[in-house]
């Protein structure tokens, strides 16, 4: 896919280039975008450029990844990241972003989460977004509720981060959710309790 630009009231999410290495390997020199997402840690200046320059790109010629900066219209100040990434399932992506330490609380990354996925439910053809993070990542959680995400469980071992498995908290995003049509018909299922396992006597 050509890399596209999504406009919302305060922001421009638009695709990383090599004007971006710079700030993007100052943000990422924050402590926490470094424990809670999956990049390398240290976070070295020839990381940031492999991401600006081939890694970002390369996701959208293949249609694997479609990668956001997330800059202010008004300064060009770099607020955060954000990807929209393809899953094996078909109609199903996976959002993920962080967000620079001296923009977070204002509630950019929810806003561009929004336009993500109205992006993804009407041009992409998506039909579940979801989201997840390790198990204790609240700010990611809180942005993901903000944007309507509903949560439905937690992963055991569902992360790899840095070479150890992680338990993982997940939650998705349905086009009915901001009233948008999806490509096939949705059929909720009844709400019924699992099986808590076998009766004693086959234990």
């Amino acid at each position: 896919m050509e890399p596209i630009t999504l406009t919302t009231q305060r922001l421009l999410l638009r695709p990383f280039g090599p004007q971006d290495t710079f700030r993007v390997h100052a943000a990422c020199q924050d402590p926490d975008i470094q424990r809670w997402t999956v990049i390398p840690s240290p976070y070295r200046l020839t990381d940031a450029e492999l991401f600006t320059t081939r890694l970002a790109p390369a996701g959208w010629s293949d249609d694997s990844a479609y990668g956001f900066a997330l800059v202010l219209r008004e300064t060009d100040a770099l607020v955060g990241a954000l990807s929209v990434d393809r899953r094996s399932r078909p109609g199903t992506y996976e959002v993920g972003y962080w967000s620079a330490p001296e923009h977070r609380g204002r509630g950019h990354v929810t806003e561009a989460v929004l336009a993500a996925a109205r992006w993804a439910f009407t041009s992409l053809g998506a039909e579940r977004l979801e989201w997840r993070a390790e198990t204790g990542n609240v700010a990611s959680r809180a942005v993901a509720l903000r944007a309507g995400f509903r949560l439905e469980g937690e992963q055991r071992s569902g992360l790899l981060n840095k070479g150890v498995r992680r338990d993982a908290w997940t939650a998705a995003l349905l086009p009915s959710d901001l009233g948008l049509d999806g490509t096939h018909p949705y059929l909720p299922g009844r709400q019924t309790a699992l099986p808590a396992g076998p009766p004693d006597s086959a234990r």
